[in-house]
């Protein structure tokens, strides 16, 4: 049996067995890069979305609000938040510098609406890339391993013909060697997998947030009013429920 094992696999095998291990490698490697990158990313969005709309809508007015979300990160492409209110005060100026001219035929909150939409079309595209990787190893690298699996017992069961003897001692070995793809297979597959769900609940939340942060960008450009943050609402509502 000291013959047998993975060094045995690679020296024994052909360009497939080890052009399909070489692979799965590949596909180890990718899964756990873009699983550390995608978890870094929602750790910074997490610190950032627990003060960002907080310290927004407590500005004394929006430049002051801009001012904060820039000092907490300044990169537009790294704080959608910023990206968001950059986008609507960019809308809300340019309908009005143009009212008379294609813009007339659109209502401020369809305009409104529509780019800050297209930013969180982009905000949210820039969350989920990398995650069909992860979708796509998850899904594909189990049937890569079977595949080696085939191929090493397909050459296993020619080689035990060849040397004519049958004896299991002769075929646990190689049929062993050749199932040990399947499990390489299955170790990748299944930590692509539980990143991906993972990240997509996690995404799931911070678009929550936005979409809520976007909503109060609204409301705030077409009534020239912000709506009341929830905690702040929550807060009131207790107050009203105390003085009655």
């Amino acid at each position: 049996m000291q013959t047998y094992g993975m060094a045995h696999v690679w020296a024994q095998g052909d360009f497939i067995t080890r052009g399909i291990l070489v692979v799965l490698l590949l596909m180890s490697v990718t899964s756990w890069t873009v699983i550390a990158v995608k978890y870094m990313n929602v750790l910074r969005l997490k610190r950032l979305m627990c003060h960002a709309e907080r310290t927004f809508w407590d500005a004394n007015d929006f430049s002051e609000g801009v001012a904060r979300l820039a000092t907490a990160t300044p990169s537009v492409g790294a704080n959608p938040f910023l990206a968001l209110a950059l986008s609507g005060l960019d809308a809300a100026d340019h309908h009005q510098l143009t009212q008379t001219h294609l813009h007339d035929r659109l209502d401020v909150s369809d305009w409104i609406t529509r780019n800050l939409r297209a930013t969180m079309d982009d905000c949210v595209a820039h969350l989920q890339s990398g995650l069909a990787v992860l979708a796509s190893i998850g899904s594909t690298s189990p049937f890569v391993g079977l595949f080696g699996t085939v191929w090493g017992i397909y050459h296993a069961m020619l080689t035990i013909g060849a040397s004519g003897q049958a004896s299991i001692d002769q075929v646990a070995g190689p049929v062993g060697e050749a199932l040990i793809m399947t499990a390489f297979g299955l170790c990748v597959a299944i930590p692509a997998v539980l990143g991906y769900n993972a990240l997509n609940s996690a995404n799931k939340s911070t678009v929550r947030k936005l979409n809520r942060f976007a909503h109060s960008l609204h409301a705030f450009f077409v009534t020239g009013a912000s709506l009341v943050p929830s905690g702040h609402a929550a807060r009131q509502s207790d107050g009203l429920s105390t003085d009655l």
